[in-house]
């Protein structure tokens, strides 16, 4: 790469680097995974900046790069989880912790967990990033419609998986713990 590109890449990358980086924090679920993920992300996205042809597609470049790193990332880890899940008891993490917030996270995490890479990092950075429709579709190479119907299955997917956990017999804490995890979502879709 040459010094002028190499220049060119940090001056990008200084005014992406803390979004980008909280980005990926959050869609590996903490700061460690989420810090090898970016690292890695910036190792592609460096070798490859010579392929970016407009300068100005720079953030949702290196959005897709990280988006892309993190799907195959987390197919083996889906896979270990799937396996995991079979033999998990989904009442063994309800309850003890009177922190609506702790157990706001604990329902988001199950959530979560169902979502592919890419539904994770739509819901991600729309929800948490405030991303616009349209900058998502521009990152992600579809129409704004097809961004909010993905964001909206993505949330019906999340709302689903919650749900599973909420039989009959759950008490109504639990279910108000759960309705707090979900609350204020942003599209008129749903």
């Amino acid at each position: 790469m040459a010094d002028m590109n190499r220049d060119l890449f940090w001056k990008l990358l200084e005014a992406e680097h803390p979004g980008a980086e909280r980005f990926c924090r959050r869609i590996a679920g903490d700061s460690f995974d989420g810090d090898d993920l970016y690292h890695d992300a910036l190792l592609v996205a460096w070798r490859k900046f010579d392929t970016l042809k407009n300068v100005e597609s720079f953030r949702p470049w290196l959005y897709r790069i990280i988006v892309n790193k993190s799907r195959s990332r987390f197919r083996s880890s889906r896979r270990r989880h799937d396996r995991d899940r079979n033999a998990h008891d989904p009442g063994a993490e309800n309850g003890n912790d009177p922190e609506e917030m702790l157990a706001a996270r604990r329902w988001l995490e199950r959530a979560f967990a169902i979502l592919s890479a890419r539904e994770r990092a739509l819901v991600v950075l729309f929800e948490l990033e405030g991303w616009s429709i349209t900058e998502l579709a521009e990152m992600i190479g579809r129409s704004e419609g097809t961004v909010k119907s993905r964001l909206s299955r993505s949330r019906r997917k999340m709302r689903e998986e919650i749900l599973k956990y909420l039989g009959h017999n759950e008490t109504e804490k639990t279910k108000v713990e759960a309705e707090y995890a979900l609350r204020g979502s942003k599209t008129a879709s749903e």
